[in-house]
């Protein structure tokens, strides 16, 4: 059996943003930490990791995905449980579907707009069902002060979704890093400022994100 397959999921759409900054940081502490067991890159001359214990993280951009306004004509709990892609009306729909049946556990990260989650978030959780029903998932969210009410917003939603949300969240506040000002034709990368990156290991977040990733872990050898 194959390593779990995890998906971090950048939910921001905007241009200029944060989101895939903090979504690689997030991927970076995961996948770095020694007590995760997630696969490592092997040689030619080791054998390949199939372990089931371990995960291979990997990260969705939901800009990437081009999803239109929800405009789905069919319900998605009304499809065959199994296998609802191919019944779906819009190709959009379809192909996104494919993508998110690929993987057994999602991370979102997300930053908090008006107290709430990115309607891209929402959008694109909406147009689908059983690909995420019975999934364990984990949340991130930043904003000023860490984005604690659009986490409690996403932890309902995904309720709603039948997902497994584990018991740890993590809120990064964000009190230094700014975006680029200006007009720009292609997405620039936004650093993380230093203070904020302080910030956040004198509060423990490695700390945190260490005990989410064991938690989603511990949901996913369920599964086995």
């Amino acid at each position: 059996m194959p390593p779990k397959r995890v998906a971090i999921i950048t939910s921001s759409t905007r241009t200029p943003r944060l989101n895939p900054t903090i979504t690689k940081y997030v991927h970076d502490a995961l996948d770095t930490d020694p007590t995760i067991p997630t696969r490592k890159a092997t040689s030619q001359n080791q054998t390949p990791d199939t372990d089931p214990r371990h995960i291979i993280l990997s990260i969705i951009d939901l800009q990437a995905q081009s999803l239109p306004l929800y405009d789905e004509s069919v319900i998605p709990a009304g499809l065959p449980p199994a296998d609802p892609t191919p019944h779906y009306s819009k190709a959009h729909t379809r192909a996104w579907s494919a993508v998110v049946r690929e993987y057994d556990a999602f991370i979102f990260v997300t930053p908090q707009y008006n107290w709430s989650i990115p309607a891209s978030l929402k959008n694109a959780l909406d147009y689908l069902y059983y690909e995420w029903k019975g999934k364990p998932a984990a949340i991130v969210s930043y904003g000023s002060r860490g984005g604690g009410k659009a986490a409690d917003h996403l932890k309902g939603v995904l309720s709603g979704l039948r997902m497994r949300v584990v018991g740890t969240t993590v809120g990064l506040p964000v009190k230094f890093t700014g975006l680029p000002v200006g007009d720009h034709e292609g997405e620039e990368l936004v650093e993380i400022d230093e203070r904020d990156l302080k910030g956040w290991k004198d509060a423990g977040v490695e700390r945190m994100l260490r005990n989410m990733g064991m938690e989603l872990v511990c949901e996913l050898d369920k599964d086995l």
